[in-house]
């Protein structure tokens, strides 16, 4: 045991004194790092490498504390439990932030040049990492920093041009022109789930397209005029009786004046509009497939940032949205635009900068999907090697995407990133290498040349993040980390990137290790704010998790977010239910300090605690068994809210407010031998729900844990609880149940009639059995010093007073003679309630055992409680009953 007692702790807790020194601790004696024992199973997590654009906010705290609750748990199983931490580049996102910074200074990437903007950006990685890494700390979190991976960094990078090079190699990375989802504002493609939907109120125009024969006009609608500068043809249906006699001839575009073909093609919706559509084949995806079909040409009218160019006549030089104003106003004019009707519409946004996408010829490299998506598909049809989805219903979101995936836009315009591994001669070959070396090596053995440059773009941030559990172990390479801790056992991410993420960790690891990333994927929601809304800057309702921590702790925060959802769902942040953490915190600290005050002259020896014991010691180890059985299942199916709220009822209802309180009449009382017995029971209680409680809130559980006895340098590497059979005791349990409702009972009747505990009064019990009355009889000792009797009777004989406040409990009833402070019609009146509640709960449970669906399908044990229960209502109703007869006699 610690040479300090309950007497050095402090009277109050206090989050930042404990908090600020256990980590230090933890780190200087390596109990983060795995253990690499080959006899002990290996259990592998990967944290989702946070971007290194800033500084953690909720959602990563409680995605964090989930990956702890899990790695802690397991590595006090004895496991060889790996937690392997790391930051993910994020390419747009973070070049977004650092030009951003650039423009307060009135600057650009392009006057600092490639090289110069790289190191600004690798000089805002390493401020924020090691923020990163405090906040990290702060938390709690038992990562091992000695594995610590970033996604731009060389091993990961190597990893990324192998399969850059493999894939190509194998036909599944491609390069062509292809209309792709363009950032006007950051310039860059982007992959369709990195386009957000959103319905915006805009206009429809309607236009007449003169025929070049003179012979009149075909009618036209679009909610984007200003590419009609670059249309190719005007298409309708094959099947249209109305326009079969004009397939084949020529209008002439207004403004451009260039003639373009009316076409037939099935894409063409009649219903739709006039039922002919304008084809501009580098501006929109469905025109682009049909003007592969009828060999179109692809005229580009816009730059990369969105500006009108030179293919765009008098418009070039314009915003595309000024564009649009002028083109409509000349249109008007011309008498081309003829009708103009509000449309609501859905139009892409992006995700990282919030500007409208525009749908762009461009050529870019893309990867093949669904190859890889079926090998995915088949993966999850075979139980013993799928990944399993908690919850369940993530797994349908997941394959109906994959089911229907399309080719991934993998190139970005970007210089933060990984350098596509691509290189052209002065000719235009395109040779895929691992290292220019090689390129070089090829280009001369090719084509006689070694003046090669490299690919200007970048690969997707995705693309790296994919590899991300087994790129991280030092694949290619077959390294001890990658044979010991890969695949991994569980992923813990959130809702939002199972399509980003999780499926193309699925896709890569499967095509180059043969094997599953992981064997569980934990879904959970987003965080909201109390009303439920999304965190955001424009909103001013976001969060700080530090400011948390700062005002009440990290394990306050870590259980309220641990506890606060299920799998699965989103978790709304209320300061109330901080401060219930903290009280819960609080109530912990105050319970163990007393505890160890009166461990002082307690040396920790053995004691046979499934020896002959004290009901309420009995009591509090069947108790306890219980919770540890059922924390450990709870926690084995990630349901970390239902074993956190057991554990909270066990600790602040069960050991605090009933054991702790009856445990103090052998403490202080003279009787050495069970003094001696209730200091071990005391001692071995707390210290096995102080590692129940560790992986909820790491830090007091370890402050509490030092001071008491134990072996072993840190609750950290504690053994993990387990049920012992010696300590099951229902029938125990029964009795005791008996004694707090009568304890209650006769609380709450003084509540009612304003009499204090510290007034004595006559309390009379008549147990409903002889079984009942010897439970009374042995703990009478007990109610005694909890409910402060006058004159304390027990009998099944009892007669009720004549004026008395009554309760009746499961196995008892109980009479408080209050002469002059009851009123009988008010008494009768409460039990009147109490009578009609009776009824109602038998009448429930009659019917619900009269449900030959209930009785049959149901589990043995639940009927079988459910007629206990019954049972029980029954009894009490009776006993109601005839009370409320016996008082309307005396009324």
């Amino acid at each position: 045991m610690s040479n300090e007692t309950g007497l050095s702790m402090p009277t109050k807790y206090d989050p930042q004194q404990t908090e600020g020194k256990w980590y230090q601790f933890w780190l200087e004696h390596g109990f983060f790092k795995p253990s690499e024992d080959p006899q002990k199973e290996p259990f592998t997590i990967v944290i989702p490498p946070p971007n290194v654009t800033g500084r953690l906010h909720l959602g990563h705290a409680w995605d964090g504390t989930l990956q702890d609750i899990i790695i802690r748990i397991k590595r006090m199983q004895g496991y060889d439990a790996l937690w392997l931490p790391g930051m993910d580049h994020a390419g747009i996102a973070t070049q977004a932030r650092v030009e951003a910074k650039l423009k307060e200074e009135g600057k650009t990437r392009y006057d600092l040049g490639r090289e110069a903007f790289v190191e600004q950006v690798w000089k805002w990685k390493e401020e924020y990492a090691s923020v990163i890494r405090e906040q990290w700390a702060k938390l709690g979190l038992s990562l091992d920093y000695s594995r610590e991976r970033f996604t731009l960094d060389e091993g990961l990078s190597k990893a990324v041009r192998e399969v850059f090079v493999r894939l190509y190699e194998k036909g599944l990375i491609y390069r062509g022109k292809y209309i792709i989802n363009w950032d006007p504002e950051t310039r860059t493609a982007l992959s369709d789930i990195e386009v957000e939907y959103k319905e915006v109120k805009g206009h429809l125009y309607h236009l007449r397209y003169p025929l070049v024969d003179g012979s009149g006009y075909i009618e036209v609608a679009t909610t984007r005029p200003e590419t009609m500068l670059g249309d190719t043809a005007v298409a309708v249906h094959p099947e249209d009786e109305r326009y079969q006699h004009l397939i084949g001839k020529r209008v002439k575009l207004p403004i451009v004046g260039r003639e373009i073909p009316i076409i037939a093609d099935e894409y063409v919706d009649p219903e739709f509009g006039s039922g002919a559509v304008k084809i501009t084949p580098a501006h929109d995806p469905n025109d682009f497939e049909v003007g592969q079909r009828h060999q179109l040409e692809q005229i580009l009218v816009m730059d990369e940032s969105g500006r009108m160019n030179e293919n765009a006549g008098p418009y070039q030089g314009l915003d595309r949205f000024e564009c649009r104003k002028q083109i409509v106003k000349d249109l008007q004019d011309q008498g081309v635009l003829f009708k103009v009707e509000d449309h609501v519409h859905s139009v892409g946004h992006s995700q990282r900068s919030g500007a409208v996408v525009e749908p762009y010829l461009s050529t870019q490299w893309f990867v093949k999907m669904k190859p890889l998506a079926e090998q995915a598909i088949r993966l999850q049809h075979k139980e013993e090697t799928k990944v399993n989805f908690v919850p369940e219903r993530f797994e349908k979101i997941y394959l109906h995407w994959i089911e229907n995936v399309r080719d991934w836009c993998i190139s970005r315009q970007l210089w933060w990133g990984h350098r596509i591994p691509a290189w052209y001669t002065p000719d235009g070959e395109v040779i895929v290498a691992r290292t220019e070396e090689e390129a070089k090596k090829i280009a001369q053995e090719k084509y006689g040349t070694t003046d090669i440059t490299q690919d200007e773009d970048v690969l997707d941030t995705w693309f790296s993040s994919g590899l991300w559990p087994f790129s991280t172990m030092g694949w290619p390479e077959e390294t001890a980390d990658m044979k010991r801790y890969y695949p991994t056992d569980c992923l813990v991410t959130g809702y939002d990137i199972i399509y980003f993420w999780v499926a193309r960790m699925i896709f890569t690891a499967l095509e180059f290790t043969k094997a599953r990333p992981f064997k569980d994927v934990l879904i959970h929601g987003l965080i909201r704010d109390a009303q439920g809304r999304k965190m955001s800057k424009s909103l001013g309702n976001g969060v700080d998790p530090m400011d948390v921590i700062e005002k009440h702790g990290a394990d306050a925060l870590r259980f309220m977010l641990a506890t606060g959802s299920s799998p699965g769902h989103d978790l709304r942040f209320h300061w109330e239910k901080v401060e219930a953490a903290r009280n819960f915190a609080n109530k912990i600290w105050n319970a163990s300090r007393f505890a160890l005050m009166n461990l002082q002259d307690f040396d920790g020896e053995e004691v046979d605690l499934g020896g002959e014991l004290s009901a309420p010691n009995r009591w509090i180890l069947h108790r306890l068994n219980h919770t540890v059985r059922e924390v450990t299942k709870l926690a084995d199916q990630y349901e970390f809210g239902e074993a956190g709220r057991l554990l909270y009822h066990f600790i602040w209802d069960e050991l605090c407010d009933w054991y702790i309180e009856m445990a103090k009449i052998p403490l202080y009382g003279d009787d050495t031998g069970a003094k001696r017995e209730t200091q071990a029971v005391l001692a071995y209680t707390l210290d096995q729900t102080l590692r129940l409680l560790h992986p909820f809130m790491p830090f007091i559980t370890e402050e509490i844990w030092q001071h008491l006895p134990h072996s072993g340098p840190s609750i950290t590497v504690a053994s993990w609880p387990e049920a012992r059979d010696e300590f099951d005791h229902p029938e125990t349990e029964k009795e005791m149940n008996l004694i707090m409702d009568v304890i209650r009972a006769v609380r709450n009747i003084r509540a009612e009639v304003n009499v204090p505990l510290s007034k004595a009064v006559d309390i009379l019990i008549k147990p409903s059995s002889p079984v009942h009355e010897q439970f009374v009889q042995r703990n009478k000792e007990i109610i005694a010093r909890l409910t402060n009797p006058h004159e304390l009777k027990i009998s099944t004989s009892l007669e009720a007073p004549e004026q008395a406040m009554s309760s009746v409990v499961n196995g008892a009833e109980v009479y408080l003679p209050l002469a002059g402070l009851i009123d009988i019609e008010q008494e009768l009146a409460r039990l009147a309630k109490e009578q009609e509640k009776l009824e109602s709960e038998v009448a429930r449970a009659e019917k619900k055992l009269s449900n030959l669906g209930f009785v049959e399908k149901a589990p043995q044990h639940i009927v079988e409680a459910e007629r206990e229960k019954l049972k029980s209502y029954q009894e009490q109703l009776q006993q109601v009953t005839e009370r409320i007869r016996e008082l309307q006699k005396m009324a």
